[in-house]
């Protein structure tokens, strides 16, 4: 019987000191989880890495005034001394407008602040169109912002159209990224570098996609105006339209700083024009290799849908993928 007791009263304390032994390896793989994790976010949230280049301190500086004009809903759009706003409510089609010249290349930027809230089916938009030119054939370089729902963060959609409508016979070359800081917090520029060999899209002058010229089929190359509008895409928008605009959240609005960056050679110019700045530092195309890190920096952290990467498209129609 004294044997038995002994032999109980040694388990006891063997089995606690393996419960404290697990509790303490669980309590630091949890501590070194949220080390990590923690981390992980502040260093996004210091976001990208320097590109070491900003094409967009190359370019003078102009008023809307000097470059634009309304194209439409001019009773919903108001420039004051350094903001163009352009609205949408239920009474209108919202607004937009359009450059007075047309351009065949150059750097065209754009400073934009957004609305916070619910904005979803909304598009707030800088990009390049000849749809006036060319309707049902055009071509066109997007910065689109698709509008979203307060507990989700906006979307900013690049697209590229090679001589397509968007009638359902579009061929669109979507990339889609969320940002690493609040676009409705303050302005933020937004920029599209288009020459004979490339298209680029930048966000505070961090390259976030390179869209190089493989071939004359897959590349726009005829001349084009620069535009902006506010609208109702409800169709498409948000989760591909399945959240629609509510208009009980209206006005929908887009503010541009009167401080808008276009740089390039008009139609039918000398083919020898150069006016827009280089893409990178080296002068000739391309991205340097800083610029080409922040931009992969954005690709891992921020890119959420590539049209080459879908399984549902038809990858003959994009044979740059």
């Amino acid at each position: 019987t004294t044997k038995s007791t002994n032999t109980h009263s040694t388990k006891v304390p063997l089995k606690q000191l393996l419960d404290f032994i697990q509790t303490i390896i669980m309590e630091f793989l949890l501590s070194l989880l949220l080390f990590f994790l923690f981390n992980s976010r502040l260093i996004n949230a210091q976001g990208p890495p320097s590109p070491g280049y900003y094409p967009s301190s190359r370019v003078q500086s102009l008023g809307f005034n000097q470059g634009f004009r309304n194209l439409w809903g001019p009773q919903h759009q108001s420039l004051h001394q350094s903001t163009l706003t352009i609205w949408l409510d239920k009474n209108s089609g919202g607004s937009g407008f359009k450059s007075l010249k047309n351009y065949r290349s150059g750097y065209f930027g754009t400073y934009i602040k957004l609305q916070p809230g619910y904005t979803a089916g909304i598009i707030t938009s800088f990009y390049l169109s000849n749809n006036q030119d060319y309707p049902g054939n055009h071509d066109e370089i997007d910065i689109e912002f698709l509008g979203t729902t307060p507990d989700k963060p906006y979307t900013l959609q690049t697209n590229v159209y090679i001589r397509g409508s968007g009638d359902g016979n579009i061929i669109g070359r979507e990339m889609k990224f969320h940002l690493w800081f609040d676009p409705t917090k303050d302005y933020h520029n937004y920029a599209i570098l288009w020459d004979p060999n490339e298209i680029i899209f930048f966000v505070d002058d961090v390259p976030i996609r390179r869209y190089p010229k493989k071939n004359d089929a897959t590349f726009p190359q005829r001349p084009m105006y620069v535009y902006g509008s506010i609208w109702d895409a409800s169709s498409w928008a948000t989760e591909e339209g399945r959240i629609k605009a509510n208009y009980r959240y209206q006005p929908f609005v887009g503010k541009y700083s009167n401080n808008f960056k276009l740089a390039g050679c008009v139609a039918y110019e000398s083919p020898s024009c150069r006016r827009a700045p280089s893409s990178s530092p080296s002068g000739g195309g391309g991205l340097s290799r800083q610029q080409i890190e922040a931009m992969l920096w954005v690709h891992r952290n921020y890119k959420v849908y590539d049209y080459c990467r879908d399984p549902r498209r038809d990858h003959t129609h994009t044979p740059e993928c």
